[in-house]
């Protein structure tokens, strides 16, 4: 036996040995998972949270990398990446939805949803699969779960009791059309930036006021800069988790199942601190010197309340409306 034909013996032995070897597998798929928030927050946490699980419920086959801080675009952007391929998975607030469809935004209207037992119940309710479905149809893309994001409220460097102690007000809102209209009914002057512009923005004066849920002023520290927060609770809010169509198509039905499993794990467990958080944040940020100053709602939802009444500027049908409403029942 020649030289040559030993060497291709033994190439061909070590090959076959490194096939059945266990250790040797196909490189993970790697899935991208893009958002606008620090990696200090709930969010991030729980994105990691869900990435680990979803690796190990896949036995490694696959991985996602999850970026923080707006690292992979703003807000806009990621929503146009689930089309473009450039992220897989993003969160993102409802009111993002509408440029695919305007429905699904109901739940981002001033005082629409009442408080978060009203959250739960409509994220758990028929009407609530529906709208996620329109939504998916028509961007091709799919919600796979609901994050809670807490109650919305004004900061400012003065007390806001009143509606009128908000007109003129130069307020921050973020870039989608549905936080125009709060700000709007109470005579305020409403100014979209993008979510990492907004410290910067109150610090020199570019805005006077902007307007949150307690946990994001805490990490995102707009309490050092403005004295006030104002407990409007004018929206409560969601960040929905979306996957791309694109990304779908090219797994399994079993992968599918279990990368929903994940995701609902971790939406749960971002869920629970937000809430947590926000029970105990008031007394907190007076503990900071930060004046917290309890609001009379009712002269704010009065306010908005014409809005409602005409129907040809909603995005919903009156009928919505009524189910929407009567999830708090249940």
């Amino acid at each position: 036996m020649n030289k040559s034909t030993i060497l291709k013996k033994v190439i061909a032995g070590s090959l076959m040995a490194l096939a059945m070897s266990p250790v040797a597998t196909l490189a993970a798929e790697t899935l991208k998972w893009g958002h606008v928030y620090e990696a200090s927050t709930p969010y991030h946490e729980a994105a990691k949270y869900s990435a680990k699980k979803f690796e190990e419920y896949t036995d490694g086959r696959y991985k996602i990398n999850v970026f923080p801080a707006s690292s992979l675009g703003k807000e806009n952007a990621l929503n146009e990446g689930l089309a473009l391929g450039t992220v897989d998975i993003i969160y993102t607030g409802v009111s993002f939805l509408k440029n695919s469809y305007a429905p699904i935004t109901i739940s981002n209207h001033p005082f629409v949803l009442k408080d978060f037992n009203h959250w739960k119940s409509y994220v758990k309710s028929d009407l609530f699969k529906e709208l996620a479905s329109g939504y998916g149809k028509v961007s091709g893309n799919e919600i796979m779960s609901m994050v809670y994001y807490g109650q919305r409220q004004v900061t400012s460097n003065f007390p806001i009791l009143k509606p009128s102690d908000m007109k003129d007000l130069k307020i921050r809102v973020p870039n989608a059309p549905v936080f125009l209209l709060f700000p709007k009914a109470v005579g305020a002057n409403p100014t979209p930036l993008a979510f990492s512009e907004v410290y910067l923005a109150l610090q020199q004066g570019v805005v006077d006021a902007q307007e949150n849920p307690l946990p994001t002023i805490k990490f995102k520290k707009f309490h050092e800069v403005q004295s006030n927060i104002n407990l409007t609770g004018h929206i409560t809010d969601s960040l929905t988790m979306i996957v791309s169509g694109n990304t779908l198509r090219k797994m399994s039905a079993t992968d599918k199942t279990l990368l929903s499993k994940a995701l609902n794990e971790g939406a749960s467990m971002a869920t629970a601190e937000i809430r947590k958080q926000e029970k105990n944040l008031v007394e907190w940020f007076r503990g900071e010197g930060v004046t917290v100053n309890v609001v009379d709602r009712k002269p704010f939802i009065k306010a908005v309340a014409p809005y409602y009444r005409k129907a040809k500027d909603l995005p919903f049908t009156y009928k919505t409306y009524i189910r929407f409403m009567k999830t708090a029942k249940k």
